[in-house]
């Protein structure tokens, strides 16, 4: 028998929208508050959750959601949210879901960025986060690693992926390596493949060609889409002076291209606040990875912890509605042309290069980041320890993370 559209399959539920509504709340407000250990963790929880608890979906829609997923900029778990609350309630399901599932770890970000700001000075708290640093480092360059090994999946896509890194160290913009590499790569992979296949389908040029239109240029289409909230929002006072509306539509931006997971988000910090505004220091960009690896839920919450760093509460939210925003209007906008676009083989060449460029920026982000991490001997004693652990084992790197920091402070002590 055929399975229903996902479109229309919360059409069939038996429960009125009400219950569903809340049943989606309620979940994912407990995955939101328990999902530590990155995206691998939060996906797996929801599909224990929703397909073999509840059974909301199949297993098989769950799978192609995840597919799909992958297809888009964002974060994979909130965008997995976003289209389990779609499946089960409509519209409303998927706005009740993605906020649901990132709220708690906005708010303890936002808890945790108001305890930085206020203690963050003291000996304790400083010993606590220099050994943190490195094993922060660690969890990256393992990160960098295991996904180079999936990207680079041929000598192409490694000569992409070094030029890349080159471009990011010599302080071109992420934004610009990723549309560009994305574009070079997908041309570069039909060239290739002109000897083996002669026939060109319409189609799919046709397919990709609209999937790296809306990639590259949805920055700009979005950018009117919130222009009365930051403008009221930037009337407020901030705890530093930085324009609430310019932050705003520097996260905007990062969120509507963000391949590769949250880490590169790091690298379009490092870049923009750091080197380009001059709004943030190397070790503010640090301790913000490092929060977001003790916090549950989506790395992109360290979007909060900067946003009050930033801005205070106005800076908080701005940050964290504009960068989760372009999640949800991919899911709405781009969900049900996404089975199309993920058969052509252009599509397929522009997400291979986009992701090659993805990995190589994470990797750009920790040579740089290194060198503030690792100053003096017990600094490098404490990343090698970590990146042990990490190749060793199957750690959930906020353990790994919270052990630099104990030897941090026990260093410290010592001294």
């Amino acid at each position: 028998m055929t399975e229903p559209d996902p479109i229309t399959t919360f059409h069939s539920s038996e429960s009125p929208l009400g219950d569903r509504l809340r049943g989606l709340i309620a979940l994912f407000l407990k995955l939101g508050a328990i999902s530590f250990g990155g995206p691998a963790a939060a996906i797996a929880l929801m599909e224990d959750e929703v397909v073999r608890k509840r059974q909301w979906i199949t297993r098989q829609r769950f799978l192609d959601m995840l597919g799909l997923t992958n297809v888009i900029p964002g974060p994979n778990s909130t965008e997995m949210a976003i289209n389990v609350g779609f499946a089960r309630a409509g519209w409303a399901g998927l706005a009740v879901a993605g906020t649901s599932f990132i709220v708690p770890a906005a708010l303890i970000t936002a808890a945790v960025a108001w305890t930085y700001v206020r203690f963050g000075t003291l000996p304790l708290a400083e010993s606590l986060l220099a050994g943190v640093k490195p094993a922060v480092i660690a969890v990256i360059a393992i990160a960098v690693w295991r996904l180079g090994k999936i990207a680079i999946r041929d000598a192409w896509l490694g000569v992409l992926g070094t030029l890349a890194l080159v471009a990011f160290l010599v302080k071109i913009s992420p934004l610009a390596i990723l549309a560009a590499g994305g574009v070079i790569g997908m041309g570069v992979q039909q060239i290739r493949k002109l000897p083996r296949a002669a026939s060109s389908d319409g189609t799919t040029l046709s397919a990709g060609l609209i999937l790296v239109k809306k990639s590259i240029l949805l920055p700009t289409l979005l950018a009117g889409l919130l222009p009365g909230a930051l403008v009221v929002a930037a009337g407020v006072p901030v705890a530093k002076r930085v324009p609430v509306a310019r932050l705003g539509w520097f996260f905007l931006k990062v969120g509507a291209v963000l391949y590769g997971g949250g880490y590169v988000l790091f690298a379009f910090v490092e870049q923009g606040l750091v080197r380009d505004h001059h709004w943030l220091t190397q070790q503010q960009v640090l301790d913000a990875i490092a929060i977001g690896q003790f916090t549950p839920g989506p790395v992109l919450s360290t979007a909060t912890f900067i946003g009050y760093l930033l801005g205070g509460g106005w800076g908080a939210v701005v940050a964290t509605v504009a960068i989760f925003l372009p999640s949800f209007l991919y899911v709405a906008l781009l969900g049900p042309i996404l089975p199309r676009l993920r058969r052509s083989s252009w599509m397929a060449g522009f997400l291979d290069s986009v992701n090659v460029c993805a990995v190589a920026l994470m990797a750009g982000v920790t040579v740089r980041l290194a060198g503030d991490a690792l100053r003096g001997w017990p600094m490098w004693v404490i990343a090698a320890a970590a990146l042990a652990v990490l190749w060793k084992w199957k750690v959930n790197p906020a353990w790994v993370v919270l052990g630099g920091g104990l030897a941090g402070m026990l260093s410290a002590v010592a001294r």
